[in-house]
């Protein structure tokens, strides 16, 4: 099991806005470049993003800006924004158990707090990093380069 790369690719997008956003205009085009993904998929998630309020999208021109400090983004607020996992469950469970089998008509009852707990320490570690943190990293690793 994955989490979809749009988590991923919305961080990096992130990371391109705070990076590049004081002398390009960060557009769809701009990153795309970056993340070697195609326009429409940038867009689609420039639009979950700005759907959650956590990014502006200038109409027309183009151009992106981050809606708050990066220090209140969360990697939660990103997972949950891009829609990682379907209907919020982390685990999707299999179609149709038997209910003929002892194990089967009992797998729910064996599984959901296990996978439940699972799924609230993936969120509460998510929730413990921040935007703030990307960006620190992303001026340690730049800063490498042009030594």
């Amino acid at each position: 099991m994955q989490i979809s790369s749009r988590f991923t690719l919305a961080v990096h997008i992130f990371a391109c806005i705070d990076t590049f956003g004081c002398e390009y205009k960060v557009t769809s085009d701009f990153l795309a470049g970056s993340t070697n993904v195609n326009p429409v998929i940038i867009r689609k998630i420039l639009g979950q993003l700005k759907g959650a309020g956590l990014i502006e999208v200038a109409r027309g021109t183009g151009g992106t800006t981050v809606a708050k400090s990066l220090e209140e983004i969360t990697f939660l607020d990103i997972y949950r924004a891009v829609e990682c996992v379907e209907n919020g469950e982390l685990f999707h469970f299999h179609e149709n158990p038997s209910t003929n089998c002892p194990v089967g008509k009992n797998i729910h009852r064996i599984l959901d707090d296990k996978l439940l707990r699972v799924q609230n320490a993936l969120e509460k570690e998510l929730a413990s990093i921040t935007l703030a943190d990307v960006k620190k990293d992303t001026e340690k690793y730049l800063g490498e380069e042009n030594r």
